[in-house]
């Protein structure tokens, strides 16, 4: 039997399916992988402390000889974030657009690994050799530029990826979505395709950037004083418009939030972003201007706490406050689970006095999706015309919703395949069906730790946040097993010592006697005498509280 018959196709996701961000997709066949995206997510609200979360790449680091290279779709942060964690254990080379490689070599300089990755700039041309797979590329819309939907051509077939795309038939920058070489790519007749799932709940079409441009212009012409815009930093398409519409209001900008200026600097210099000559005024000249000739552009649409409009909505912000009659627009939508961090943010802005365009029931047009909806959905459906479809980018009931779009479209529902993370689907002589799974998950990100905490920790800080922590001080003599000091009981989230002073003594009392016991059956063994002073007291303070905070017994022995 020959090799070629016994390899197969496998194409799974180690992130982005079953949530929205840390997108990373891999297409495997025989000893060639090509990686598609290297994302981050923000972390659940029971992940207490945990800054971001990128994905597992156990399975690739075991194979990291057989990893080709990996290939960026476009430069957002759920699809570039990771890079930084994940070079670092798997130097591969990395293939992006201009913009893109743009945006990630200024966070490979912040990690130090600038020098150390091979980076290869590509475009909608170029054709990638990657072992037996070959990469092409067409161009896609999206809320920033720059992007693309990558087709593999692999000994099965060919497999599509379409990276976040939408239509949108009026583009800012005037880069239409090739929808000539996506009908090509359909004709030739595509294996599976892997496509955005995000808006697949949402009928209709996506509305056009360019309308968006034409409210934010109306917004600046009927402010009577200073304008403050929050949108995300990597949307240069809304970025420009705020230039433009600055430009065409007679209005100077200044640009506040780290990411907003690394992005507003990146994107210009490279050709993205044009900024009119004396636009772009210091933070420190706002004051300086008549209210009515400034915009302040920044970051904070999510109502981080500790973005520029946020800390402008406090009055805790070192250069700019947001005066009352200031107009702020949040340009924006919340990504699910940020909306109480937004609602917060838009209730301070109100409390100061500021007039707020925000989201639905205010003015609606300040905001389009940079997702295909519906429609849009379908249209890639068609073009593409796949034999096996996978739905990806988005939580559950979003890909099951694009499942449902793809069978209206003519998809048998059993080519259509759910995937979890892990899950892979195998393709050998054509035929597709669901594989093993292989090592897949999320790595928690706290300050400089990657990966040291985990569930048992996670668990530990929701105990210590719910019902505090009560350290048990004792020191025992050596010679007879007496207590020499203590038991000293400290207190921090559990109960205020000074009203508590009886229970604490009635605690004390109890711990030694549960110790004195101990000795004198002559049990001297440390696990033991911990593991008994904490079920004792755990029982004692819960019939008392009701509470179970964590205790902590320290014996020393002299």
């Amino acid at each position: 039997m020959s090799k070629k018959n016994i390899d197969k196709l496998l194409i799974f996701a180690l992130g982005g399916v079953g949530e929205i961000g840390k997108n990373m997709y891999c297409v495997q066949y025989a000893n060639d992988i090509i990686v598609i995206d290297s994302g981050l997510k923000f972390p659940e609200e029971d992940m207490l402390g945990i800054d971001i979360v990128i994905p597992d790449i156990g399975y690739l680091t075991e194979n990291r000889d057989k990893v080709r290279g990996i290939i960026i779709t476009h430069g957002h942060e759920d699809h570039i974030g990771g890079l930084p964690y994940v070079l670092k254990h798997l130097n591969v080379p990395l293939y992006a657009t201009k913009l893109t490689m743009g945006l990630i070599e200024a966070k490979l300089k912040e990690a130090n690994l600038l020098g150390t990755t091979n980076r290869i700039v590509i475009n909608s041309e170029t054709v990638l050799s990657l072992g037996v797979l070959t990469a092409s590329f067409f161009k896609t819309n999206h809320s920033i530029p720059d992007s693309v939907g990558v087709a593999l051509d692999t000994p099965e077939g060919v497999v599509v990826h379409t990276g976040d795309f939408k239509f949108d038939q009026t583009p800012v920058n005037d880069q239409y979505a090739d929808l000539h070489r996506m009908a090509e790519i359909g004709k030739k007749g595509v294996l599976a395709l892997l496509s955005d799932s995000t808006n697949a709940e949402r009928p209709g079409y996506t509305g056009s950037e360019r309308s968006v441009g034409i409210e934010i212009e109306e917004v600046f012409r009927k402010a009577k004083q200073r304008v403050v815009i929050a949108t995300f930093a990597s949307n240069i398409h809304r970025v420009q418009q705020v230039f433009d519409a600055a430009a065409a209001t007679n209005r100077k900008v200044t640009v506040i939030g780290r990411s907003m200026v690394n992005v507003v600097s990146i994107a210009s210099e490279l050709g993205y972003l044009h900024i009119p000559d004396g636009m772009l005024i210091e933070p420190e000249e706002v004051n300086k201007l008549a209210a009515d000739r400034v915009v302040i552009l920044s970051t904070g649409s999510q109502g981080e706490p500790m973005s520029a409009l946020t800390r402008m909505a406090r009055s805790t912000h070192r250069k700019i406050d947001i005066l009352p009659g200031d107009t702020v627009i949040i340009a924006a939508t919340p990504i699910p689970g940020n909306e109480r961090y937004v609602g917060r943010t838009v209730d301070e802005l109100f409390r100061i006095g500021a007039n707020v365009i925000y989201g639905p029931g205010s003015v609606t047009g300040v905001h389009v999706s940079g997702h295909g909806s519906q429609e849009e959905l379908k249209l890639m459906l068609n073009l593409i015309k796949p034999k096996y479809f996978i739905p990806i980018h988005g939580e559950y009931r979003m890909l099951r919703q694009h499942a449902i779009l793809a069978e209206s479209v003519g998809i048998p529902k059993e080519d259509i395949f759910m995937c979890d993370i892990g899950d892979t689907v195998e393709v050998q002589h054509g035929v597709a069906r669901k594989g093993s799974k292989v090592q897949s998950g999320n790595i928690l990100i706290d300050g400089l730790g990657v990966g040291d905490v985990g569930n048992i920790v996670l668990r530990d800080r929701k105990l210590l946040s719910q019902d505090g922590i009560l350290v048990v001080v004792v020191t025992l003599s050596k010679q007879d097993g007496k207590i020499l000091s203590g038991p000293d009981i400290i207190s921090r989230g559990f109960v205020y010592v000074r009203e508590s002073e009886g229970l604490l003594e009635e605690a004390n009392r109890i711990v030694t006697n549960t110790l004195t016991k101990l000795m004198n059956e002559n049990v001297n063994e440390w696990a033991s005498l911990k593991t008994n002073v904490k079920d004792v007291l755990g029982r004692f303070l819960y019939e008392q509280t009701r509470r179970r905070p964590m205790i902590l017994p320290i014996i020393m022995e002299v």
